[in-house]
């Protein structure tokens, strides 16, 4: 059939005929027609993502009707949860130029880092109390009583025979029996290798021999960081001994720098949010690389407010360590070895050293003639300042550091003796007398240290 115009010819009937029009498309059709082809498409491009027929890193992004969304990557098949719940900090890490390392860690898998080299400290001594009618007056004597206290230690080192720990100086101060806890539960007695009242820094030491196997396969020695290089804000976690319930972790940041709690400790604490706990003396701050950058101290938190705790800076700290972590270890001498200089004295904390112009320590009220500090050539007015290399501030401090030498011993004191209206430091030797013999038990004075200044002329 051939068209022309309108009409056709058509061959059968030998004539033409009009051309009828062609029916108008429906447009709702065509409209359906598309949208099945798309789904189409759309579930044929779908499979081929689901079975690996489409190559080369397309990504298809599939919105979520709860307003999350879950990334599909073509080329390797993985999902990545955007709404992901789980807890990460971001490092805070110092390099050498003091920025940062911009890395995200787990603050779980820092804490598991360190708990390994974080051991309680249990410390049980005898404490001298006063009974109901001498606390009134009536009479009576002080009683004493065993009391124990917790605290927390730093795995720091050890050498050929020995486990090194760091901890606070009051933490085992006026201990009889030290006891340190590790992360499998074992415990072993210490002993104290040195101290440092000043800066409340002390070191105990246990015996390897004593350690078995399993415990020294779980623990293992700290990693010290730069404190030097720690920036207000950056994330810290702390790890002791709370309350002596065990190890507890908490987290916060860097509150603030080198700042200074009381009049009479030194500035230079770091301040930090994290919660300090009695119990976490002598426990560690870290940092996100878990590395040690504080020793925490609950004596220096605050009770007023929350969220102010304290650590002593490890830079500050190392010098120190190095020195006491190599002296001789000492456990407490028998009763029938007990030492003594053969003096009376009296303390002389911040307080009187600045009423007076002391230097802070012993002030040798008397010497016993012919007695260890006589034959020394220590004379009255005098002021104990060190013994055997660690610093004493007080009476109790230097008795306490005696319990730990055998009559006889020679040790090396350093006092400060008044030189035209000042006070200078020299080193004496001394041999130590044995203690409760006659005359040569050191005491207490009982009598007033300003008569005594003023007598020698030292008052100024």
């Amino acid at each position: 059939m051939e068209e022309y115009g309108r009409y056709e010819f058509n061959q059968n009937q030998n004539q033409y005929q009009p051309v009828q029009p062609e029916e108008p498309k429906d447009p709702k059709k065509n409209h359906d027609n598309l949208k099945k082809f798309a789904k189409r498409a759309g579930a044929i491009a779908l499979s081929a993502v689901l079975f690996g027929g489409i190559a080369g890193g397309t990504m298809v992004g599939i919105n979520m009707a709860a307003g999350g969304s879950t990334q599909v990557s073509a080329s390797t098949g993985d999902t990545s949860d955007t709404n992901s719940s789980k807890a990460t900090l971001q490092t805070t890490s110092a390099t050498s130029d003091g920025s940062t390392d911009g890395q995200s860690l787990d603050v779980s898998d820092v804490a598991s880092s360190v708990m390994p080299s974080i051991v309680s400290i249990t410390n049980q001594s005898v404490q001298e109390v006063q009974n109901y009618y001498s606390m009134f007056g009536m009479g009576g004597a002080p009683q004493t009583e065993e009391v124990e206290s917790c605290g927390s230690g730093i795995i720091i080192g050890e050498n050929d025979t020995e486990l090194l720990i760091v901890t606070n100086n009051h933490v085992v101060e006026n201990a009889d029996t030290l006891t340190v806890g590790f992360i499998d539960n074992q415990a072993y007695e210490a002993n104290i290798k040195g101290t440092d009242p000043d800066n409340d820094l002390a070191v105990v030491a246990v015996n390897l021999a004593d350690i078995s196997d399993d415990t020294m396969s779980q623990i293992k020695i700290a990693t010290l960081g730069d404190s030097d290089a720690l920036s207000v804000g950056q994330q810290v976690v702390a790890i002791g001994n709370a309350l002596g319930y065990g190890q507890s972790v908490t987290t916060g940041i860097v509150s603030a720098l080198d700042r200074q709690v009381s009049e009479d400790t030194e500035g230079g604490f770091i301040q930090t949010d994290a919660a300090i706990n009695p119990g976490n003396s002598g426990g560690a701050l870290i940092n996100m690389n878990g590395e040690v950058i504080g020793i925490n101290s609950a004596k220096l938190a605050s009770t007023d407010v929350e969220g102010m705790g304290y650590a002593i800076p490890i830079t500050r700290a190392e010098p120190i360590l190095e020195n006491l972590m190599n002296k001789t270890t000492r456990e407490k001498v028998s009763d029938d070895q007990a030492a003594a200089l053969s003096i009376s004295g009296t303390s002389v904390d911040s307080s009187v050293a600045e009423a007076y112009g002391l230097p802070e320590g012993v002030y040798v009220a008397e010497v016993v003639e012919g007695g260890a500090a006589d034959n020394a050539g220590i004379t009255a007015g005098s002021v104990i300042t060190a013994f055997d290399g660690t610093s004493v501030t007080s009476m109790d401090e230097l008795k306490q550091q005696l319990q730990y030498y055998a009559a006889g011993e020679t040790v090396d004191i350093t006092i400060a003796v008044a030189d035209n209206g000042q006070y200078v430091e020299k080193t004496v030797s001394i041999t130590l007398d044995k203690a409760d013999t006659q005359g040569s038990s050191d005491s207490q004075s009982q009598g007033n240290m300003q008569d005594s200044i003023l007598q020698q002329g030292y008052l100024r």
